[in-house]
């Protein structure tokens, strides 16, 4: 794709960035084939290469966003389907997430959407305040179906569970004494609210193997959701936390992996490295999580996990699309299921994203 930023344009990096990503595109138009929303809606302007016109002339021209252009980048799952189809290397991912803090900086949203969009930056990365978010939304959850009118109130209503589990009541499971290895394990903020029994059998499972799960007790989030808001501040502002958390337990306890079992979490931390680049001050630090970061499907990959099913069991198997698309993780997870006796087997257009995406449920209900 032909480009016209100035030589000036040119010395801010990120802008040097944008124009090195949307030159790789040809506009052979193969995403539109693989992205969700296209496919549902139609729409050129909700594909990929629609979007990567709209931030073109956004960037190029230095144009605050307008409501059309948010509109269309607010619908991107960030499903990242387009980078696994793309032929030519095109880095939406780095390019999108470049629009959505220019539309956060440049573009004055309804007073309703940005309420929202504060609310969900501010409750879901804290676990105490989100766990008291959905006891009010136990409350009110009867009064959903009168809520036609506002369908965003009325998809978090409706997505909020009858009743959250307090991790504590999971039981655990110490590794041997003489294990000798030892990782961290992200304890995350979403999920160790809605569903804590995950890492609880994850820690199980690793005690089982020999291997100790460390957890940080001043973690708190990695900064996924604000990043995918765009933003930018509060998500660097987590993400340097908790570097310097897991940092000094590197330092202190000789971990030899970081291990994530949400994969949008483990998207965004093994890109650390790309975010930190042009912080002097967290460029090597955020290099070291990154390359110390992998999914726990990746690292159980070294392991007989020991059990098998009792019965044959035929399962269809459904990836994240941050796993698949983000990580590039398709086989890990079907192996460790099939190591375990397990038949599985793939859903069709199993590449298509299920539309949560996050908090797109909430923000994109419609759709």
């Amino acid at each position: 794709m032909q480009t016209n930023f100035t030589a000036e344009q040119l010395k801010e990096p990120r802008l040097a960035e944008a124009n090195s990503i949307l030159r790789a595109c040809v506009h052979c138009g193969f995403c539109t084939a693989t992205c969700p929303t296209y496919v549902l809606l139609g729409d050129e302007l909700d594909s990929p290469r629609g979007r990567i016109y709209l931030i073109k002339d956004m960037l190029e021209n230095d144009k605050p966003a307008t409501a059309q252009v948010a509109k269309h980048i607010d619908r991107c799952l960030s499903c990242l389907a387009c980078m696994t189809t793309c032929p030519s290397g095109v880095h939406y991912a780095h390019l999108v997430d470049q629009a959505r803090v220019h539309i956060e900086n440049t573009y004055q949203r309804p007073l309703p959407d940005r309420l929202m969009r504060r609310l969900l930056g501010l409750l879901l990365p804290a676990p105490m305040l989100f766990r008291a978010s959905l006891v009010l939304a136990r409350l009110f959850k009867p009064v959903s179906p009168a809520l036609a009118f506002a369908p965003r109130l009325k998809a978090m209503l409706d997505l909020a569970p009858s009743l959250t589990k307090a991790s504590r009541n999971q039981r655990r499971l110490d590794a041997k004494q003489d294990a000798g290895r030892r990782v961290l394990l992200l304890q995350g903020c979403v999920q160790s609210v809605l569903a804590p029994e995950i890492n609880a059998a994850t820690m199980r499972l690793l005690a089982r193997l020999g291997v100790e799960a460390v957890t940080a007790k001043g973690e708190g989030c990695c900064g996924a959701l604000n990043h995918h808001l765009g933003q930018e501040a509060q998500a660097l502002g987590r993400a340097r936390r908790l570097i310097d958390e897991w940092t000094a337990l590197i330092d202190d306890r000789g971990i030899e992996a970081i291990l994530i079992t949400a994969s949008g979490c483990g998207t965004v931390i093994k890109d650390y490295a790309h975010m930190f680049a042009d912080d002097p001050d967290y460029r090597e630090k955020a290099r070291r999580i990154s390359g110390l970061a992998c999914d726990v499907s990746e690292y159980l990959q070294d392991f007989d996990v020991g059990f098998r099913a009792s019965k044959a069991v035929r399962v269809a198997y459904h990836s994240a699309c941050s796993l698949q698309h983000g990580q590039k993780i398709t086989e890990e997870p079907k192996s460790l299921l099939r190591q375990a006796g397990f038949e599985v087997v793939d859903i069709p257009e199993g590449h298509l994203c299920c539309g949560s995406a996050g908090t797109y449920n909430m923000l994109q209900p419609e759709i």
